[in-house]
Formats: C-alpha cells, structure tokens, sequence
C-alpha cells in the first residue's frame, strides 16, 4: 500500500523504513495521506491521522491504521496505555543464542504490537576482550552486535536493557580455570574476594556499554547455596542475608560508578525473610528488616506460576513496601521443553497483568526462558507478546481481539499456533497442564528398551492423540507460509511421536509373552522410527539456523543422535534374543515403576515433568 506521511516524522521516518517490508506499505507522494502528529495522551488513530505520544506508541498505531484500513474507510480509535514500559526479557543464555538478525525480527514484531522494552538475557554470552574464556564457544555477542540491535531498536522506539549475572546463575561462566579463585560454588561468586570485584567491573562496563539506556539489570536470583562453599571454608558460617547484602552493596557501587541505575530479580530477598527459604512464604515481620538493608535498587517480582489475581495482587502491595516502583516479570512458558505450554502462560498472563493494574504497577515484561538447551523455537513466542501488547492497551482482552491483532501484527493465525500446546495437553494431562507435564520431551528423548516414562503413559491413547495433530499441523503449516520451516518441525515431532510414544510399552508386552512375532513388528517400526527421526532432527536444524548461531546446536545433535545410535542397540539386543544368542533381555526383564521426580503432584493432573534431559534418558550418571 502506497501511504504519503505528513506532519512531525523525524523520529519516526527511520522505524518506518525499517518495517516497511513487513507492513508491505511504501512511502509515496501519490499514495494515501496520513497526518503523524506527536502530543501528549492516547494514541489515537483515523483513517487520516495517527497521534502518538512516545514513539513506540505510533509503531502501534500504523499496524493498527493498516488493519483498519482494509475493512472501514472511516475509524476513529482510541487507546489508553496501561503501563509505561511493556517489554520481553530474550534468554540466549541456553545454548541458543540468537543472531542479530533473528532479534531484529522478534524488535520488529514488537513494534507493531507497541511493546517498548527488550532485554537480552546474558549470564556469559557477551564478550569481555579482558577474559577470553569468559563465553568462549558459547556464541557471545561482540560489541558491535550488541550496538547493532541497540540501534535498530531505538529506531523502532524500544529501549534495550543489559541483563546479566552477577552473583549466581553463572556455572557456564565459572566452569573454566581463571575463575577458581572467583567461585564460591560452581555457579556462584565468592563474595568478599577482591578479585570478585575486580571481574564483575570489568563485566559491568563492557555489558552495558553498547547500550544507550543507563539501566542494567544485574540478576542475584536463586543464589541458594549462597556462603556454602568456598566460602564457609575461608569465613566459616555466616547469614545469607547479611552475605547478600555484602555483595549487593558491593556491586552498586560498581553500578554507581558507571552512572547506572541498577535492578535485580526480588526473589533473594523473600527467600531470606522467609523461616524456610521460599519465595512466596516469607514473614511479613522481617520485611522492614529486609528494606532497611536494600541499597538503591529497583526489584523485579517474577512470577510464572499463579493463576490467582489475588495471590498477585498480594504480592505486588508486598513488594511496594520494599520499592515504591518494582517491575513485574510474567512468564511465556517456551521453557517447557519441546513445545510452548500456552494454556498455563496465557491462564497465568491473565491474572498477573490484571493484578498489575488494580495495583498500578508501570513496568512490566515478559520471560522467554530456554530451560535445558533451548528445545523450543524462539518464534513460538509470538503469541504471549501479543497478549501482553493487547494488555498494555486494553483493560480487557477478548480472545478474537486477540485473534485479529495477531494476525495484523505478525501475519500469522493464532489458532494455528495454539495447536501446539497439544504437544503436551494430552490425555492423562489436566486442563490447561498447569503442572507443566512435559510428554513431547520425555516421549521423545526416553530410551526405547529402558522407557522410564512407560508406566506414566500407560493405558492413554497416547499415539491416538499425536496421530490426529499430524493433519492439523501440515494444515497450518501451508496456511502460514512464512513459519513454514516451524510448522514442518512440529508436524514431523508429531509423526515421531505418534510411533514412537508407546513403542517402548509394546516391546515390554510383547517381550513378556514371548511374542516374537510381535517383536519382529515392533524391529519394523524401529527402522521406519530411525528415518523419521533424523528427518525431525533436519527439520529442527532448519527452525534453528534460521534465527540462531550454530554454538548450542551441537547439544541438540547429540540428543537426536543418542536417540538414534540407541534404538540401533536396541535392534542388535532384540535381534540376539530372536536369534537365541541370548536367554534374556535383562532391560525388558525389569519392572516397569511409574517415573518418580523430586516434584510430586496430586493424582490425574499430569504424566509427570520430564526433568532435564539425562535424567530422561537413563537412570545412570550421565
């Protein structure tokens, strides 16, 4: 479409250009006249002007000039920003570490939607010249990737935030031999260790100097073994809170230093008012102590798990008691493993942002975690970021509102989408999986003669189910042309699973009756099982190179290949029983017991979370 733009462009002109492709619009003079005008309040939008207040706002307000365009000659639209910043934080800490193109995409689809913020996750995937192994083989992003994107972002009105660790979550980091003297555990740092200090400055500066904001987020979640390693050993036993308070007084100064206005994940804090450690059972009493110990931080309330707006509500009036303005980080549940659990993100999403504007919380944002290798495709995330949009502008969202912004947004049917949260909503799991039962992992990564989540399936037409996605999924695969290489992943993750989910049981049954026949059926479908699964893991590689660096796909090719080098054990043991070289198969021989994790859940509400990937794939040290 041909539009010719009057009135106040300067700040705009270059976002447009940047989205003109994905708009399919061009500027002209002879094409239809639309009158940008910049003032304080709403973003309204006619069919002939587009009046924003930040810039950000009018990015929203062209894609939704254009999708009104094609159904009213005349429109009149009004909307009331709920929140001053409505972002995403992007995990490339997991193996998958996006390119520079890949997160100008996902910058690009958040403009249209009017998000403003984004956050790249880094524990150690930025490059710091001083420390070579910091990151090494890793895919850290130079410098000059990162002013890359900080500058495509800011065209489009979008502040990027620096996002790092500096205090747990940094086992990649600390792995290597320069950090000994650094490490408390194998994941945290030594408190009170000068040359603690002396990295994190050198840390500090080179992450947050190709970013224009002076915000930085510097992480201090999950510290739980905080002074229990190297550090016991030099100081003996001290008080968690009184070490976290050392080292964050520490790194503020840092901060300080650099005229940087740091924030942190809040959970430290409650855990350390809390008798037994946890996050949501802390004692109010010790709260006041807790806020007097607090330096000049802004907290960040991260919460993924509730579908209770009162439990929120609850949690946001506690956390303005430590800081009159925290920010609020929901969760987009891409972490799962293989597939996105959309139901519990969005049943979540719901309640917590509700809960952010009774409370009149400004900030808030969206996790895109990528828990135990990055499994599932960063692209599944567009759908939450599209809720959340919809919820930074509306009190309330009705679904095909939502249906329609999506599709205006992105290009994509959300329904189509929502499909693959069938990837673990199956039978045996409850209404909207709010246990986050993972069977597209677990089914797909468990050992054939082994099975260990074998007793958990039992008895669910499991195969049934994945059998009647295939179909749907090759449906939105050619309605969605442009995610086809995401669609053609899922519907092959779909015929693997349809064979391979209860071929473990079949084996099992057919091995104790002594059915030979039956083996040699089961030896038939092993082979066919082989070829598919390397054509999902070709299929994987391509949703993969697509927007990510190779470093991390190494990970994942060795899964599909253990997959794969397994079942041709399995067929050389099966095949030495048939040919009466061996009396028994010893891993057919014993019991099946239902899948026992560290997690328990009630009866009938899920088949069991997965774990992470080598407690999957066997019973021995991996």
């Amino acid at each position: 479409m041909k539009i010719h733009f009057t009135g106040e462009l300067s700040e705009v002109l270059e976002g447009i250009s940047i989205l003109r492709e994905d708009l399919n619009i061009e500027i002209a003079e002879n094409g239809y006249t639309v009158e940008v005008i910049n003032r304080q309040g709403p973003l309204v939008v006619t069919n002939k002007q587009i009046i924003y207040d930040k810039k950000f706002h009018f990015f929203r307000g062209l894609g939704l000039w254009l999708q009104h365009m094609g159904i009213n000659k005349e429109f009149h639209l009004t909307e009331v920003p709920q929140f001053e910043t409505s972002g995403a934080m992007i995990d490339v800490s997991r193996n998958a570490v996006l390119t520079v193109d890949g997160i100008k995409m996902l910058l690009r689809k958040m403009a249209v939607m009017g998000l403003n913020m984004v956050m790249v996750y880094t524990e150690d995937t930025y490059e710091v010249p001083e420390v070579p192994y910091f990151g090494y083989m890793r895919g850290r992003y130079t410098e000059e990737e990162i002013r890359e994107f900080d500058e495509y972002a800011h065209q489009l009105g979008i502040e990027m935030i620096p996002c790092i660790q500096t205090l747990a979550h940094l086992k990649e980091a600390l792995k290597w031999g320069y950090a000994n003297e650094v490490k408390d555990t194998d994941d945290i740092l030594l408190v009170g260790e000068p040359k603690t200090y002396e990295l994190l400055k050198k840390l500090i500066e080179t992450a947050s100097r190709p970013y224009r904001t002076k915000r930085i987020h510097i992480g201090m979640d999950e510290a739980l073994q905080l002074g229990r390693g190297k550090y016991m050993e030099k100081n003996g036993y001290n008080n968690r809170f009184d070490i976290m308070n050392q080292h964050l007084q520490e790194v503020v100064k840092i901060t300080e230093e650099f005229g940087l206005h740091p924030m942190i994940w809040s959970d430290m804090y409650f855990r350390l008012a809390s008798r037994e450690g946890n996050y949501y059972d802390f004692d109010e009493s010790l709260l006041e102590q807790v806020k007097q110990s607090i330096p000049n931080v802004q907290m960040v309330y991260w919460d993924y798990y509730h579908a209770d707006e009162a439990f929120y509500e609850g949690m946001l009036e506690t956390h303005k008691k430590l800081d009159p303005d925290p920010l609020f980080a929901g969760g987009l549940w891409t972490w799962n493993g293989i597939s996105p659990n959309y139901a519990r993100a969005f049943r979540n999403t719901e309640a917590a942002l509700n809960a952010c504007k009774k409370i009149g919380i400004k900030e808030v944002f969206a996790t895109m975690w990528g828990d135990n290798g990055a499994e599932t495709p960063i692209q599944t995330a567009l759908p939450g970021l599209q809720l959340f949009a919809e919820h930074t502008y509306h009190q309330e969202v009705r679904r095909e509102h939502l249906e329609e912004r999506f599709y205006h947004c992105t290009g994509y049917q959300l329904n189509d989408f929502l499909l693959l949260n069938q990837f673990d909503e199956i039978p045996g799991v409850m209404e909207d999986n709010l246990y986050s039962s993972n069977p597209s992992k677990f089914l797909l990564w468990q050992d054939v003669l082994l099975g260990l989540f074998d007793e958990n399936i039992k008895g669910f037409p499991i195969a049934d189910h994945y059998r009647g996605l295939v179909d749907q999924i090759r449906v939105a695969k050619e309605r969605n042309q442009s995610m086809e290489k995401l669609f053609r992943f899922y519907e092959q993750l779909a015929r693997v699973l349809c064979m391979k989910a209860e071929i473990g049981i079949d084996l099992k049954s057919a091995y104790d009756k002594r059915d030979k026949a039956k083996i040699k059926v089961c030896l038939e479908n092993l082979e066919i099982l082989k070829v598919g699964i390397d054509r999902l893991r070709k299929a994987h590689r391509d949703v993969w190179f697509s927007v990510n660096k190779p470093f991390g796909w190494e990970v994942l090719d060795i899964r599909y290949g253990g997959i794969l080098t397994r079942m041709e054990t399995a067929e050389y043991r099966l095949e030495q029983w048939l040919n009466g070289e061996i009396s028994k198969l010893e891993e057919l021989e014993e019991v099946r017991l239902r899948y026992d994790g560290p997690e328990q859940f009630p009866e009938n509400v899920t088949l069991g979370r997965g774990e992470t990937y080598n407690r999957i794939v066997t019973a021995s040290s991996l």
